[in-house]
């Protein structure tokens, strides 16, 4: 709960608007209040980095944002480090609020601050806020509006209910390895997959029509080929040759592993450790 000290401050507005602060400013601001944001560390950095790629490609999420800056009325500007829904593709600041917002907390946080911020987003509209404690025991705290703050451990998972299609275990919004594999289904689901078993599983019907080795590895051809335009690399000539002509399932499986998160077909193909 916010101090005496800080509630007594919000009810007073103070003399600074939104059309004062330019993009690229380190503040924010509360009922006209100046609130420093100082630049976040490495240690939080890359788990806000995470976060927002986990929300982010969430099947039912269509914008999300990192910093993005929401007026909320004409004193009060706040940037969540993760916003989810209401992320224009429009220059200036966004009127109105995300539907969800992720903090991350590390050490020195000034927990005052974090209060208020999590009071003007909630009471603007936001519909969860979650604060990923990096100090201490790892743990999410969950608020939500006219509800009392909940604290989900390591383990436990995160739902945002009209907002996530998928819930989010607590450890995929700062651990890489787990949130590579729920990014790895959520990529899956946005290109009409369940899982990955659901892809070879396509592959495998396709395999059964073309005699049993050779099908099983034409259907991992085809697997491949089918998330390599689903996702919109380009399959070039070179590509192209390199599937058919491979007769190993393992390096068929390594290709078809890499095409599920590469940025270019290049990548997709490139050998172990280059």
């Amino acid at each position: 709960m916010p101090s005496m000290q800080a509630k007594g401050r919000a009810a007073e507005r103070g003399p600074f608007r939104v059309e004062h602060v330019r993009s690229g400013d380190p503040y924010e601001l509360s009922n006209g209040h100046p609130v420093h944001c100082a630049p976040t560390g490495g240690r939080g950095s890359g788990p806000q980095h995470l976060g927002s790629s986990v929300v982010g490609w969430d099947p039912a999420v269509k914008e999300a944002g990192v910093d993005t800056g929401y007026a909320l009325d004409g004193g009060t500007l706040r940037a969540p480090d993760v916003a989810v829904g209401n992320v224009p593709d429009k220059p200036g600041w966004v009127k109105g609020v995300p539907e969800l917002a992720i903090e991350y907390a590390d050490v020195g946080q000034d927990e005052e601050k974090l209060q208020e911020k999590i009071a003007d987003l909630l009471a603007a509209g936001t519909k969860v806020l979650w604060v990923v404690r990096l100090s201490g025991p790892r743990r999410v705290e969950v608020h939500e509006p006219r509800r009392r703050m909940r604290v989900v451990l390591p383990g436990h998972l995160l739902s945002a209910p009209g907002v996530l299609k998928n819930a989010v275990r607590v450890e995929a919004l700062y651990d890489r390895s787990e949130a590579e594999k729920t990014l790895l289904t959520n990529l899956l689901q946005r290109q009409g997959y369940e899982d990955l078993e659901a892809v070879l599983a396509a592959g495998r019907e396709e395999g059964r029509e073309e005699g049993r080795e050779e099908g099983i590895l034409e259907g991992k051809r085809g697997a491949l080929r089918r998330v390599l335009d689903r996702r919109g690399l380009r399959l070039t000539k070179t590509a192209a040759a390199k599937i058919a002509s491979c007769r190993s399932e393992r390096e068929l499986d390594g290709w078809l592993d890499r095409a599920l998160v590469a940025s270019t077909t290049a990548e997709v193909f490139k050998r172990a450790g280059r």
